[in-house]
């Protein structure tokens, strides 16, 4: 028997994912990527790839803006004065 039939015979069963739970799963997705939700109404149809591509693209994005933004409130923590009003704030803000 060859690996790829004995790959196959192991991944059947409960944790196989038919092509209507994908197309569903894919649908949500694009809902959920402003690139492709945003398009104007009777845009083209965005193909699974397509969609996957944005989606990590998008996740990339969020990514960086987080980092950028972590930088930031870094750079403002450390700028302030510890026991000011100011601090106290952002403090109560991050819990």
């Amino acid at each position: 028997m060859s690996s790829r039939r004995s790959r196959s015979g192991q991944s059947s069963g409960a944790s196989r994912i038919s092509d209507a739970q994908i197309a569903d799963l894919v649908s949500k997705l694009q809902q959920l990527i402003p690139e492709i939700a945003n398009r104007p109404t009777g845009s083209a149809q965005v193909s699974a790839s397509k969609v996957l591509q944005e989606t990590c693209e998008h996740i990339r994005n969020l990514r960086k803006e987080v980092s950028d933004l972590s930088d930031r409130l870094s750079q403002l923590l450390e700028s302030i004065d510890s026991n000011s009003a100011q601090a106290a704030v952002i403090r109560s803000l991050l819990m």
